[in-house]
């Protein structure tokens, strides 16, 4: 089966223009609330304000993501400590309402201005879980990764592994401007509802291949 060509040069070209224009504009009108944010963290926990991580990046790259850390400060000695659910202790009071209205990902911005992402596309997931890629896993690795995204608007975290690849790689073949505006036009409403941030279990696993689920969720209550 011959592969899928994925997005035009000059489409790329185009959305990285408009991921520099968009995010350095962001960065400058929100630049009150971010610090605010920032200040408020400081005060409610210790620890740093920003939580770094390493994620995939475009063509399997790996770079470090920025967000407001939402956490008490813990080292996560294994894959099973990455996985977060509604009712984790380890979330502080203003981190699960940074995470409820997704403003722990506004720090991405700045991974935008660097080219490491962009403001629309697949979101970025750990690079522990490549090995357990597929070939059509990978495709969704075709594109720079994105603050939001056509999968984060149609479900989120209630997606299986499977139907999130197949949003991803369905994003990354039909990706346009037209489709990168509707996107960011829902993200908002999305994002206000509190829509998808976590499963009908609380739980947090639409980012995990579905070899590996069983394993990592293995003695978690997600529900208490």
């Amino acid at each position: 089966m011959r592969a899928h060509p994925g997005p035009r040069r000059s489409f790329l070209g185009i959305k990285r223009i408009f991921d520099v224009v968009v995010s350095g504009a962001a960065l400058v009108l929100l630049s009150p609330a971010l610090a605010l944010i920032a200040i408020l963290i400081r005060m409610s926990s210790p620890g740093p304000v920003l939580f770094r991580q390493k994620r995939l990046g475009k063509n399997a790259s790996v770079f470090t993501i920025f967000k407001f850390r939402t956490m008490v400060v813990h080292t996560a000695a294994t894959l099973t400590d990455r996985i977060t659910y509604s009712t984790d202790p380890r979330i502080t009071p203003l981190g699960r309402f940074l995470r409820d209205f997704r403003l722990d990902e506004l720090p991405q911005l700045f991974n935008v201005v660097r080219g490491e992402m962009s403001i629309v596309g697949p979101r970025p997931l750990t690079p522990d879980f490549y090995p357990y890629y597929s070939e059509k896993d990978k495709e969704r690795l075709a594109m720079r990764p994105g603050i939001t995204g056509w999968q984060q608007v149609n479900g989120a975290s209630n997606h299986s592994w499977a139907q999130r690849i197949d949003l991803d790689v369905w994003y990354v073949r039909h990706a346009s401007l037209w489709l990168d505006l509707k996107i960011i036009s829902r993200t908002i409403p999305v994002a206000l509802t509190r829509e998808g941030v976590y499963a009908s279990d609380g739980s947090q696993l639409s980012g995990v291949p579905d070899a590996l689920r069983a394993t990592l969720t293995e003695g978690i209550n997600i529900e208490r």
